[in-house]
């Protein structure tokens, strides 16, 4: 009878542990650009490699990885990162009821697929961003200072001192761990300063190019730059012991995907518009270009 009872309890954790591993190896998506050096559980993927859950991705200093889950969803990892798919639990369909990633440093950018908002979610080092499909670029720092922009739909952010809802395109929230979640600003290049990183936001600055389907028209970056020259424009002009003028209206840049709200050549100063034809890449960058997939 003792003989029986230590054969059934050996085979029960032989079962439990092909489970297991069959569950970790679940694959929930696969990876559709590498550049340079991108790993998934210390072995190095390529173009198509499949993505599983459970999967801890890293990239090398110059790494770049764009990955497909199966519900549409569109994920994109920088330079330096590493995260870690979660939990993946399939809806029954090509949807999931959950889709949740770890995130630990570096930068990424999400894009939502066809699954209901509340299935998604973003943990970080600094707090959790529940999306509302959309599509938003995230920095993690040093610290785990975690800054969230804003590209498309709307997102949460809640922290130590509970949530902030980012609304408008190009809006963002600076959250650190114990230390709270910003209330929500226009982005510009003061955000980028707040980060100490040369680092962060590499898809807006145009330090990494993704590919066309993983641009999202914001002119964020553009319309920092616009705010910056401005400023630095009109304090130039004031007369000395005087206030500085007030700038004059931009130009109405369409929702294009270039600097689609005021950036270079996408319908700038009163005077110096471009019929709101901007020359960006679609992905937020001044100098980015409208070619095809690499």
């Amino acid at each position: 009878m003792w003989v029986w009872l230590q054969r059934t309890a050996f085979a029960g954790l032989v079962l439990s542990a092909i489970a297991s591993s069959l569950s970790a190896a679940e694959q929930v998506g696969k990876a559709t650009l590498i550049a340079t050096a991108v790993t998934g559980d210390g072995a190095p993927l390529a173009a198509k490699s499949p993505v599983h859950r459970n999967e801890r991705i890293k990239t090398s200093g110059t790494g770049l990885g764009e990955f497909l889950f199966s519900d549409g969803t569109k994920f994109a990892v920088g330079s330096n990162s590493s995260v870690v798919i979660d939990k993946f639990v399939y809806a029954g369909d090509s949807s999931v009821q959950n889709l949740t990633i770890n995130a630990a440093k570096g930068s990424f950018r999400w894009i939502s697929g066809g699954s209901k908002s509340s299935a998604y979610k973003i943990a970080t080092p600094a707090g959790t961003i529940g999306i509302r499909g959309t599509a938003f670029d995230v920095f993690i720092g040093r610290g785990g200072a975690t800054a969230v922009v804003l590209l498309k739909g709307s997102v949460q952010f809640c922290g130590a001192n509970g949530c902030r809802d980012l609304r408008k395109r190009c809006d963002y929230i600076i959250a650190t761990p114990g230390g709270g979640v910003s209330d929500p600003a226009r982005f510009d290049k003061q955000a980028l300063e707040q980060m100490r990183s040369a680092q962060a936001f590499p898809f807006m600055t145009g330090k990494q190019r993704l590919s066309r389907r993983f641009r999202v028209g914001s002119g964020c970056m553009s319309s920092a730059s616009l705010k910056q020259k401005a400023t630095s424009s009109s304090q130039s002009r004031a007369p000395q012991g005087s206030s500085s003028a007030p700038s004059g209206p931009s130009g109405g840049g369409g929702d294009n995907d270039g600097g689609s709200d005021g950036g270079p050549d996408g319908g700038g100063t009163t005077g110096k518009g471009n019929n709101g034809k901007g020359n960006g890449g679609g992905d937020g960058s001044p100098n980015g270009r409208n070619d095809g997939d690499r």
